[in-house]
């Protein structure tokens, strides 16, 4: 079978697709590593030549600058020369020299860094200086010139080939740094999910351990026990509420007393009456007290006490503001006894609470009890800290989810930037 001539023409021109490459994630640093090496070679190979003109360009310059720096000693010098050796000359010498001498690093970026500051301070010296010896050192001043332009152009040479390299090193470095952010956030991913794992486990035993306790505690409340120790409850919580009761009327008594007494304990101090302030003062000490004192301490100090102040009252020295200051002092002895009686409930009442209370703190039920409700109240707590970290890591990884994709195509865009290679296509490898 004859192929026409067009469709052999055609298919020898036709485009061939580029070659499919599958490069796995992992692999990537390698190969970053790699075409950086490539471009560093590159570089290297493209600017060894242009160095080195630039190199024999400046020994060059160097040795027209000696030849007119040496012309002054010349026995036949030009009559112009004399003014211009001195003034322009040393000077112009100087500084080229001084721009000739610069040093050049090895690297290409500090070679040409180093020839743009040499070529710079030469121009500038022509400029300068070197104008004024155009006249007097004219083919020596053109060949400054020439010296000048030839690594002008070599420096252009080395241009192109930097500003090559530093956009395939920039788009190497981006890449790079876009393959850690992806690495990071996969470690980081990986982690996530074992945390969860740990989350949920404790989760879960917790959970389990709050079921075991709630039909422990239901255990021992249905215990038949319990009854009596309800009632004993019951029977110590109605004596609280009466010993509330008669400390709050015991306290209420004993601060209007007080406040008469301290009336009283001023007045005694302002007279000097030192046995009836002393007196006093007990008095007004015991009923302050936060806790009701001894009933017969409290029954001696008031006996001594009350007829300070009632011949105070009957002297008019103390005025007696309010009815429950009169109800007190309108007769002592009743008021004395009755203090010295409810302190002494108050104290016994407390001794029997107390015993009861030890009973029941030290009942095997009531410490089981006590201890499985200490130790729920803390799983609870524990329960809200754990399930508020999991809702926290779900939010994190949801995040995580929505940047991830946007990462990868960013990071597969820069892949495809790089010249010279075939289709190169990444395997990120399982997907969550």
């Amino acid at each position: 079978m004859v192929i026409p001539m067009y469709k052999f023409i055609k298919n020898i021109l036709k485009r061939k697709e580029p070659d499919k490459i599958v490069l796995a994630f992992d692999a990537v640093p390698a190969w970053l590593d790699n075409r950086e090496k490539i471009i560093i070679t590159s570089l290297e190979t493209d600017t060894i030549i242009p160095v080195q003109k630039i190199k024999n360009a400046t020994a060059q310059l160097q040795h027209i600058v000696n030849g007119i720096a040496g012309a002054e000693h010349e026995p036949a010098i030009h009559p112009k020369l004399k003014s211009i050796a001195k003034n322009s000359l040393p000077l112009f010498v100087k500084a080229m020299t001084a721009s000739l001498s610069r040093e050049f690093p090895e690297d290409i970026e500090g070679f040409y860094a180093a020839a743009v500051e040499c070529v710079k301070g030469c121009l500038n010296s022509t400029r300068g200086q070197g104008r004024y010896l155009q006249a007097v050192f004219p083919d020596e001043m053109k060949e400054v010139k020439t010296g000048i332009d030839s690594i002008g152009r070599e420096m252009n040479v080395i241009t192109t080939s930097l500003t090559r390299y530093r956009k395939q090193k920039t788009l190497i470095d981006t890449t790079r740094s876009l393959y850690n952010a992806i690495h990071d956030i996969t470690i980081d991913c990986e982690k996530s999910l074992e945390k969860s794992q740990r989350i949920s486990t404790r989760i879960t035993d917790i959970t389990n351990r709050l079921s075991s306790i709630e039909k422990e505690l239901t255990d021992i409340r249905s215990d038949t026990k319990m009854n009596e120790l309800n009632g004993k409850k019951t029977v110590l919580g109605e004596m609280e509420k009466k010993q509330e009761e008669k400390t709050r009327n015991y306290t209420a008594f004993s601060m209007t007393a007080s406040h008469v007494f301290r009336k009283a304990e001023k007045i005694a101090t302002k007279k000097r009456q030192n046995s009836e302030v002393t007196r006093l003062r007990k008095t007004i000490y015991l009923l302050s007290d936060h806790t009701p004192p001894d009933s017969n301490d409290l029954d001696s100090a008031l006996v001594t006490a009350c007829p300070i102040v009632q011949k105070m009252i009957n002297d008019g020295e103390i005025v007696l503001k309010n009815k429950e200051e009169r109800a007190i002092f309108s007769d002592t002895a009743r008021f004395c006894a009755a203090m010295a009686d409810t302190c002494r409930d108050i104290r016994t009442q407390d001794l029997e609470c107390k015993n009861i209370q030890k009973g029941l703190l030290s009942d095997p039920l009531i410490i089981a009890m006590n201890s499985l409700e200490r130790e729920k109240i803390q799983l609870e707590y524990m329960l809200d800290k754990e399930k508020h970290s999991q809702n926290e890591l779900k939010d994190w990884q949801e995040k995580i989810k929505e940047k991830v994709p946007v990462l990868q195509k960013e990071f597969s865009k820069n892949i495809d930037e790089f010249e010279g290679e075939d289709q190169i296509l990444i395997d990120y490898g399982p997907q969550d």
